[in-house]
């Protein structure tokens, strides 16, 4: 935990792809297209905190729905690219737009799909659940399951990593 604990230091950006990350994977769609996707409250509070203490957090998501949309701007999330099927374009604008270096990025993923992306960061993260090939390429797989706490987990960690927890936590209990 050390070993994670020091380049989660150094971390300004957090990238969560969405599908099995920030939901449990599961699609619902009604009869008439609507998509639905269920959010996990503990998961949103920690992206809020976490930005909140000088972490920028950002979206890349293959697929495209109103309702991250949605949820995204209620947690401020300015950075949100959906559609991409090729991952590494939006990785590459972040990076150019946010003038950060690859070394100072932490991208949360589940799937083969994020690959391309978690070998350029400097702390790449597999959700409990993630596909093999994802766990074999992180540095850090979060106790809970993709939709269930692992944004929690992760903001959490980066704030222990970067001094800001203790401060956060007391926030709450003056």
């Amino acid at each position: 935990m050390q070993d994670i604990h020091e380049k989660a230091k150094s971390i300004k950006l957090v990238i969560f792809d969405v599908d099995g990350v920030l939901t449990d994977g599961s699609l619902f769609i009604g009869d008439d297209g609507q998509e639905y996707k269920a959010f996990n409250s503990r998961d949103g509070h920690g992206m809020k905190m976490l930005q909140k203490n000088g972490v920028t957090i950002a979206i890349i998501t293959g697929r495209t729905s109103q309702v991250v949309k949605h949820r995204m701007s209620d947690l401020g999330i300015k950075h949100v690219y959906q559609g991409q099927l090729d991952k590494m374009i939006a990785f590459k604008h972040l990076c150019e737009e946010l003038e950060i270096k690859s070394e100072h990025i932490a991208y949360v993923g589940d799937d083969v799909v994020d690959l391309p992306v978690m070998i350029q960061v400097g702390l790449a993260i597999a959700v409990q659940d993630a596909h093999s090939a994802i766990k074999n390429h992180a540095h850090w797989t979060t106790p809970s399951k993709g939709g269930c706490g692992a944004a929690r987990d992760i903001c959490e960690m980066i704030m222990q990593a970067q001094g800001t927890w203790e401060d956060e936590l007391a926030s709450y209990t003056k």
